[in-house]
């Protein structure tokens, strides 16, 4: 039995499991507040883990972190949505801390083996996974194998830069059509001269479309993706138009994904997707189709996540297994 740690950059997961696909034993979810930095993270995984290691007989501890990781070395490269991470040796502390061996993958390398292992790309051969979440990661399983695990970064779509235009290394698939992008994009428009809130009738205020004013209470700071999402649905034609530019830009890139590796199945997850078939996945469809390459126009699927929310803990927990030659 395994302990797998999700670390992203609004939550962090801790599951008990086999690493076979079973369900997890235990999960237990915290919140993570970007701004008590990557100690406040630790804080929580000291305060959670003592208890899990008392109660389960866990062999072992396997992180998917949210960013870029050097896996043979066992350090996080950076975080591009918490501070405190950077070079920071997350094995040797853990190691340390907890007198378990541990491991550390990048949590979309996670998620990859999860779903292409375990989950909904067990009949295909090549497996894209997206998350779109906090940020836009990617991963690519051939045969059920991480392709280029070796190597710094692989398959990071979000990464991506849209157009000749973008030099910027900031200006990229993941600062559009990520939860964060999303909200960012939201305020600068919600902050430009020409914006107005739909005037309430102090007659009939419950009457007053709903709008990403009125869903932020006037506030653009408790702005959220899911309330943009709401505000969306509800009509909003602002919120509408920034929803559209975000998946415009994830289909377009998912598309070149396609152009390039010919894979079967793109499977997504993360927060955003939460929006569902109607607001999300549907209109993803039609992007990638507008963007890839004619001979491959009907030969790929694009599908839900089968573990949701858990995928990353999943994988985790797979790769635990794989390493330490479990009998799972």
């Amino acid at each position: 039995m395994f302990l797998g740690i999700e670390i992203g950059g609004t939550k962090l997961q801790l599951g008990i499991g086999r690493g076979d696909g079973t369900p997890l034993v235990q999960l237990e979810r915290r919140a993570v507040d970007p701004t008590h930095g990557s100690a406040g993270i630790r804080s929580h995984i000291q305060q959670v883990v003592p208890d899990l290691l008392k109660r389960f007989p866990v062999s072992g501890i396997a992180y998917g972190f949210g960013g870029p990781v050097d896996r043979q070395a066992g350090r996080i490269t950076t975080s591009h949505q918490i501070d405190g991470w950077d070079d920071f040796p997350l094995v040797d502390w853990t190691q340390q801390t907890f007198d378990k061996p541990c491991l550390l993958h990048n949590d979309c390398d996670a998620a990859t083996i999860a779903e292409a292992r375990l989950g909904a790309g067990l009949a295909a051969r090549l497996v894209y996974f997206v998350t779109v979440g906090t940020g836009v990661g990617g991963g690519l399983a051939i045969d059920g194998q991480l392709h280029a695990a070796h190597r710094p970064a692989v398959a990071e779509i979000g990464h991506l830069r849209p157009g000749l235009a973008a030099t910027d290394p900031s200006d990229t698939v993941e600062s559009l059509a990520s939860g964060w992008g999303i909200v960012k994009a939201a305020q600068r428009r919600m902050a430009e001269p020409s914006y107005s809130a739909p005037a309430v009738d102090p007659q009939q205020p419950q009457l007053t479309p709903v709008s990403l004013w009125s869903i932020c209470q006037g506030d653009p700071g408790q702005l959220t993706a899911q309330r943009v999402a709401d505000a969306a649905e509800a009509g909003d034609p602002l919120a509408q138009t920034i929803l559209s530019e975000a998946i415009r830009a994830l289909g377009w890139a998912i598309a070149q994904v396609i152009t390039l590796t010919a894979v079967e199945l793109v499977i997504v997850s993360g927060g955003v997707s939460l929006m569902g078939e109607a607001r999300f996945f549907a209109p993803l469809r039609r992007e990638v189709r507008r963007y890839v390459f004619g001979p491959l126009q009907n030969a790929w699927q694009l599908v839900p996540a089968q573990w949701g929310e858990e995928v990353v803990v999943h994988g985790a927990l797979a790769l635990a297994a794989e390493a330490w030659n479990a009998d799972v």
